[in-house]
């Protein structure tokens, strides 16, 4: 039991096993390690993010010698055997060229445990969803906004999770710095999302009778003593429902909660994904609910498919030593359910659509592309978020402080927006975007990347290129067609002998046409 616990123990820095830890922190096999090594491997069992050596290496050295004194102290070694591995402690080999996704790798090892609890194999390969391009620049977007705005809006800490719309995560950002901190913002902190719960009310209203062109009435409302209060200060009056939500207004949602009832929000909440406890509250329509960004993310991926239940997932496939399959998500995870009305879902969506193109969410439109999304930002500034999709991905983003205090008015329409926009405008390079379901003309084109991936065959992920954008792409082959026209014209005068020449250079043997002249 101990030797298969050895075998698949996380140890930090992406390392299932003592065999991988070793050669990743040390570049050598555990049968070669020396007792200095030995002891630090050992004390990361304990807490393997805490004290990999590769993140914090003088708190590994502590913890090895920690290991050598328990050790001394239990009689299996003397002070004589360890003087030499306190002299001269371990010291890993240098990642400097080497990038792990820790966040991920920390969220998605349970995932692992979850599955893998019933084989017995003691070694196992395991293909995440992590697309490394993305987890970069995921990275560099909230430490790029941080430096440049943080100490100045109060605001030390960030939280990303994006995600393809069926709920593949492709990159997780728990914080500003994985080494400073190991504590995971975008998965274990709970923080109320404020106005970027709405949507949960208004589809509730358009499951329940309402349409994005119902007429209602911002006014003053009392409920108990609380009076909700718009952002602005002030009322409209008469508004849509498509308006009423792109402004952000706030007793809107109250009053449509009142009409169709909270415990239907609540149920239409948890269909689309969320799961952390929601106290039904009269301050609920407006985000009063405690939630993670990975739960608010499915959620919204639930909407960017049309109803179509998204639970976010981190591993594709296991398999043993031997190359056999044990896990296949294709074959083995539950199927998706239609878990809310496509139709409402796309009137939903529209109206997200509008939020980013002439409401609150305008710092995140896309050159070339409609997003859908929301803003939220919670009393005192304490919480910014700001949840937006395509057709191709989903991602959430939220700022604020671990201890609760407010920032300097940060609100989901500045920092999180911009962070949303800067991430997501790499991201969409050099691939093709399906329409939202609803927003009509809001992508690129058919997706072929999602009908030539992940597929049943589980295959994986293909990763689109991230170097041309696609209006250079439609140059290029406008370039590509014109080339070919010139040379149809050419063979056409010259009786196809320079082509006939060209494409016999060109071709490997046994294949014909003059198409290797290109």
């Amino acid at each position: 039991i101990l030797k298969l616990y050895f075998d698949r123990a996380y140890m930090g820095g992406g390392a299932f096993g003592v065999e991988a830890a070793s050669q990743f922190y040390f570049g050598k096999s555990i049968r070669d390690v020396t007792l200095a090594e030995a002891a630090m491997l050992a004390g990361l069992f304990k807490a393997p993010t805490r004290y990999a050596p590769h993140v914090n290496l003088p708190a590994a050295r502590a913890r090895a010698n920690e290991v050598l004194d328990n050790m001394v102290e239990a009689g299996f070694l003397t002070e004589g055997q360890v003087y030499a591995a306190r002299k001269h402690p371990a010291k890993a080999v240098s990642q400097a060229d080497y990038y792990s996704p820790d966040f991920f790798l920390d969220w998605a090892y349970d995932e692992v445990l979850r599955l893998a609890q019933s084989y017995d194999q003691r070694v196992l390969v395991v293909k995440t969803t992590v697309d490394t391009n993305l987890q970069k620049y995921a990275d560099q977007s909230v430490q790029t906004i941080l430096r440049q705005e943080g100490q100045a809006r109060h605001v030390k800490q960030a939280a990303m999770v994006s995600m393809d719309t069926d709920g593949a995560v492709r990159a997780i950002v728990g914080g500003r710095d994985y080494g400073e901190s190991q504590f995971n913002r975008a998965t274990q902190s709970v923080r109320q999302p404020g106005s970027s719960f709405k949507p949960f009310v208004y589809l509730t209203a358009l499951m329940n009778g309402y349409t994005p062109e119902s007429v209602v009435t911002d006014r003053p409302i009392n409920i108990g003593g609380w009076t909700p209060r718009n952002y602005s200060g002030g009322y409209v009056g008469r508004i849509t429902l498509t308006n009423a939500l792109v402004r952000s207004i706030n007793t809107i949602p109250v009053q449509l909660a009142q009409a169709i009832g909270r415990g239907k929000i609540v149920e239409t909440a948890r269909k689309a994904g969320l799961t952390s406890d929601i106290v039904i509250s009269r301050s609920l329509p407006l985000g009063a609910a405690d939630l993670t960004v990975m739960e608010m993310t499915g959620a919204y991926a639930t909407f960017a498919s049309g109803g179509l239940k998204a639970t976010p997932y981190g591993v594709l496939e296991i398999r043993d030593s031997a190359g056999n399959v044990l896990y296949n998500h294709w074959r083995d995870a539950p199927k998706r359910e239609q878990v809310l009305p496509r139709d409402k879902v796309e009137q939903l969506n529209y109206i997200l659509s509008q939020v980013v193109e002439r409401g609150t969410g305008r710092r995140a439109i896309l050159e070339g592309l409609k997003a859908c999304g929301k803003t939220g930002t919670t009393n005192g500034y304490r919480n910014a978020w700001f949840m937006g999709f395509t057709g191709k991905y989903v991602t959430g983003v939220w700022f604020g402080n671990d201890d609760y205090s407010s920032t300097a008015r940060v609100t989901g329409g500045s920092l999180p927006a911009m962070t949303w926009h800067r991430y997501n405008a790499y991201a969409h390079q050099g691939i093709e975007v399906p329409d939202v379901p609803g927003v009509p003309g809001s992508g690129t084109g058919t997706d072929v990347l999602a009908a030539t991936s992940d597929g049943e065959d589980g295959a994986g992920t293909a990763v689109g290129p991230r170097l041309l954008s696609v209006p250079t792409q439609k140059l290029l082959r406008a370039i590509g067609d014109d080339f070919d026209k010139l040379l149809t014209v050419a063979s056409a005068e010259t009786g196809g002998t320079r082509l006939a020449a060209a494409a016999q250079t060109e071709r490997p043997a046994g294949q014909g046409g003059a198409v290797s002249a290109r």
